[in-house]
């Protein structure tokens, strides 16, 4: 009796699961199991109460009247579940287990993959799953401890603590500066090779920002050359493509290397910050409330990449 109920509460996760993400294939790389273990649990549940749970096409899961009612329940009880767990991890005073993070590709590239393993070491029992996407994570649907995202919060149901400004600037390479010259305000970029970014989220290209006489002006710029991945980017800039945005933090190292230079600095602008967001049920989370204060110390304001890319674009000016 005791492993049914053990099997019949597996199959209530994964039916939740494949129900918040719309796939078997996204709830099982969520829960670290094959598709076909989804299916057969959620195939298992469906025999046992009687009852089709989703309308599957070979594109989406869509629930039924039936599985909507079950999925409202099932997320009762799971929640619940959290909530006993959380309470005990409170319980302990010393930092330990698995957290869940999810951060943007860039910021996990460029900035938490060279600081974990400080992490790792000042907290030996913690364990951090780190994921890496540019995907809107629902970080309590799907059971996640902290998230570092660009821009504002948004989500009330999740407290935000504000980390480094998230600050983009024109680079280009010293070699297409010197073919082609250094303009110093944007109104001049119509005449140089642009590099834009594509969001690969919604398909749009990127607006440049700039703060000129204390407003902001958005520039759309006519690309010959448009690229979805951020590092490409800083990596064909720097091969003289021409002039393009780049957040600060991936085009320092370029910088520091003498690959690409600030271009226009004294018109960038922070129009977004860096967040770290945490459910409420985590608040009280021993290993949570550790991560949280670390991504302070990663995240600095003013950030030492931005700091180096002042420093040489003063360097420049003078």
């Amino acid at each position: 009796m005791e492993q049914i109920a053990v099997e019949r509460l597996t199959g209530l996760i994964a039916f939740a699961r494949a129900a918040s993400l719309g796939s078997y294939t996204a709830a099982a790389r969520s829960l670290a199991v094959s598709p076909s273990a989804i299916s057969k649990s959620v195939q298992r549940l469906e025999q046992h109460f009687g009852l089709k749970l989703f309308s599957r096409t070979t594109r989406s899961l869509t629930l039924t009247p039936e599985g909507r009612d079950l999925l409202e329940r099932t997320q009762r009880l799971l929640r619940e579940a959290e909530d006993i767990e959380q309470a005990v991890a409170a319980a302990r005073s010393e930092p330990a287990g698995t957290i869940k993070i999810t951060a943007p590709l860039p910021v996990g590239v460029h900035i938490l993959g060279a600081a974990l393993p400080v992490f790792s070491k000042r907290f030996p029992k913690v364990s951090v799953d780190l994921r890496l996407s540019d995907r809107f994570v629902d970080l309590i649907e799907e059971g996640v401890d902290v998230a570092v995202r660009v821009g504002n919060p948004g989500d009330t149901r999740l407290i935000a603590r504000q980390l480094s400004p998230h600050r983009i600037c024109a680079f280009a390479s010293p070699a297409y500066l010197e073919e082609r010259g250094t303009p110093i305000h944007p109104s001049e970029l119509l005449n140089h090779d642009c590099v834009n970014f594509r969001y690969q989220s919604t398909g749009l290209e990127a607006v440049w920002p700039f703060l000129i006489g204390g407003k902001l002006l958005e520039f759309t710029p006519s690309p010959k050359l448009i690229i979805d991945v951020s590092d490409a980017i800083a990596t064909a800039l720097a091969s003289g493509a021409g002039i393009g945005i780049s957040a600060t933090y991936i085009a320092a190292p370029y910088v520091r290397r003498g690959e690409l230079v600030p271009v226009m600095y004294d018109f960038a602008y922070d129009r977004f910050h860096l967040h770290a967001l945490w459910p409420e049920s985590r608040r009280s989370n021993p290993a949570v409330k550790a991560f949280v204060a670390f991504l302070k110390e990663v995240f600095p304001s003013p950030a030492p990449w931005d700091s180096l890319v002042a420093s040489h674009a003063s360097k420049r000016a003078g």
